[in-house]
């Protein structure tokens, strides 16, 4: 008998580890449901207007799905920042150009930035063209924050927790 309680013990550890794993995995999914609610963006016609519908996040912003030159990004949006700001890392995986250097005010204080012109940002079905944009080589992660270079060329109507751009 001490032979299967020393040879059981291994295979129980690895059943509490698979079942720790299937946990983890089922739990990531509702936090990132939780910090990002718009990760499908529907767009709806509105005669002339394209539409789309964001709800807050749990933490009350606006996360949402977007591309950039064609490849996937997640925004948050920031009526507060000038510019869409673009985290350095994330700005060279999408190939973009470091233009002239600049310095930016932000809620950490003084930084550097480097100008840049975005070729295609989308969000939903609204695609914007050569918007004006910072790349930001203090700013950690891989969130863009849509700023007013491109959140001004949008009506933007807040109602209880949803945020409805027209475009």
């Amino acid at each position: 008998m001490a032979n299967s309680n020393g040879f059981g013990k291994p295979f129980m550890f690895i059943a509490w580890g698979l079942a720790l794993a299937l946990l983890v995995w089922f739990f990531e999914d509702k936090l990132q449901q939780q910090f990002n609610p718009n990760q499908q963006l529907a767009t709806q016609q509105q005669g002339q207007r394209l539409v789309v519908e964001l709800q807050q996040n749990r933490m009350g912003h606006y996360v949402a799905e977007g591309q950039v030159n064609g490849q996937q990004v997640t925004f948050l949006l920031d009526t507060g920042a000038t510019l869409v700001a673009i985290p350095e890392s994330l700005a060279n995986r999408l190939g973009l150009k470091k233009g002239r250097q600049g310095m930016s005010q932000t809620a950490n204080g003084r930084v550097i930035t480097y100008r840049t012109v975005v070729d295609e940002l989308q969000l939903g079905g609204i695609t914007l063209n050569n918007v004006a944009a910072s790349i930001t080589p203090g700013m950690d992660g891989d969130i863009i924050l849509l700023g007013m270079s491109a959140l001004k060329q949008f009506e933007l109507t807040q109602k209880g927790d949803t945020l409805t751009i027209r475009y």
